[in-house]
């Protein structure tokens, strides 16, 4: 179902082909062909309205990101945000590292390739709170595991939500899968927030309330897991 919105939003994102992306299964295993290049590609999964992936990109040349959302008003309101935020002072536009795609993640595992993803963000998703709707949350074991069919040897998942319920039924589904999480926090914020942290929307709103912010990483890549023992072991001979 989409998002109520203005006409011409399918119109409009179809003229994007310079950033948005319909049809990605025709992508899958052939990502690093539409950047043109080799650097690691992060996603966020269910991006709204693309602050984190429009300044995450911009922030990070080095790496490209896609963004994605079922929503055709979503996906329009990203391109206004990941547009603006790669215009450069002298107005010259450099998309080169970000693209929005409009699909969903169900079949994330028709979009991506094995070991085709280095990180996955998923920030602030629907916490379907009914019991009976478990397996929609994004980090039910269904989704976890297509997650680690895409995901590289030094791949990761960063998760943050507002729903302690969510945050909770995340810990145990993470923990019931053997999987490694490292940097839990119940309340990301309590310190102010950190110069270099991007925000979403939804976190923006929730901390101006005072709700408390919940964030999580969890190790997936052989890599990845290698590189955070060994760090853990660096600290303690410390």
């Amino acid at each position: 179902m989409r998002l109520r919105g203005r006409k011409g939003i399918r119109e409009n994102i179809e003229s994007q082909k310079d950033l948005v992306i319909l049809d990605p299964a025709a992508y899958k295993g052939k990502w690093n062909e539409v950047f043109g290049n080799d650097n690691p590609i992060y996603v966020e999964l269910g991006m709204g309205k693309g602050r984190f992936v429009s300044e995450m990109s911009r922030l990070n040349p080095n790496v490209n990101f896609i963004g994605i959302d079922m929503y055709d008003e979503l996906i329009r309101k990203s391109s206004d945000k990941a547009r603006a935020a790669h215009t450069k002072e002298d107005g010259t536009l450099d998309l080169s590292n970000i693209r929005l795609v409009l699909f969903n993640i169900e079949k994330i595992t028709d979009m991506f390739a094995e070991n085709e993803i280095e990180r996955i963000f998923l920030n602030f998703s629907d916490p379907w709170p009914k019991k009976k709707h478990a397996r929609r949350r994004l980090t039910h074991s269904n989704f976890v595991n297509n997650y680690m069919e895409i995901l590289n040897d030094k791949g990761e998942i960063h998760f943050k939500t507002d729903s302690r319920s969510l945050f909770e039924f995340s810990l145990n589904s993470f923990a019931d899968m053997g999987l490694r999480m490292r940097n839990i926090a119940l309340d990301l914020h309590v310190d102010g927030i950190h110069p270099d942290h991007v925000l979403t929307e939804y976190e923006s709103k929730f901390i101006e309330q005072g709700i408390n912010i919940h964030r999580l990483e969890v190790v997936i890549g052989k890599q990845a897991l290698q590189q955070h023992l060994s760090n853990l072991e660096t600290k303690e001979d410390n």
